[in-house]
């Protein structure tokens, strides 16, 4: 039987609740890893590196990224942030479950990498609804909630690079249809043949 773990990507438009479900559901299944970004920007008060994030200066980062070491990286408010590759294999390859808990535009780079996973996108039941719920976070003034609705349309008309689209209208129906992925593919044909294989020798 195959012993590598899968990788699974979830990303969503902004305000859909990809954090919080994320969360809840690695206590759902502790069993699974989740994947920890470096970043550039400064440690905050209760954080720890290697729990938290990982912590670099740029020019380590830069070097990093020139070598080819993220799986996807990007500069988010004047700080940079990327997915090390060796702590997603490192896990994989131990034979653990990992969660990837990206935005859009990381899910496209990790294709883009061919990062071997399954994409999970996470979507709200309406714009209309998307927008309500960004409006009650009272965040952004209008412009920017603007801007983040146009976005999320973008980000949405990308829905074919993802394998799984879930509708977040009810956190724990969401939870459980991602939970529900989850133990489908770790029955997937490709992970057990060898165990059939083998089964079938016995007899």
């Amino acid at each position: 039987m195959s012993n590598k773990g899968i990788a699974f990507v979830l990303s969503a438009p902004s305000g859909t609740g990809k954090t919080t479900l994320a969360r809840a559901l690695l206590k759902l299944m502790p069993e699974m890893a989740y994947s920890i970004s470096a970043t550039t920007r400064s440690k905050r008060l209760g954080e720890e590196e290697g729990r938290d994030y990982f912590f670099l200066d740029e020019k380590e980062f830069v070097e990093k990224d020139q070598n080819g070491d993220f799986l996807e990286s990007a500069q988010v408010y004047g700080n940079w942030y990327g997915t090390p590759k060796s702590h997603v294999d490192e896990h994989l390859n131990n034979g653990t479950d990992i969660l990837l808990d990206v935005d859009v535009q990381g899910a496209a780079s990790f294709k883009k990498n061919k990062l071997k996973a399954v994409y999970i996108f996470l979507v709200p039941p309406s714009l209309e609804e998307l927008e309500d719920r960004l409006q009650k976070r009272k965040t952004e003034d209008s412009r920017t909630l603007e801007r983040r609705l146009s976005k999320a349309e973008d980000e949405i008309k990308e829905y074919k690079i993802y394998d799984y689209v879930v509708i977040n209208d009810q956190l724990e129906e969401a939870l459980q249809k991602i939970k529900s992925i989850v133990l489908a593919e770790k029955c997937r044909m490709n992970l057990k043949e060898s165990f059939l294989k083998k089964l079938l020798k016995r007899s």
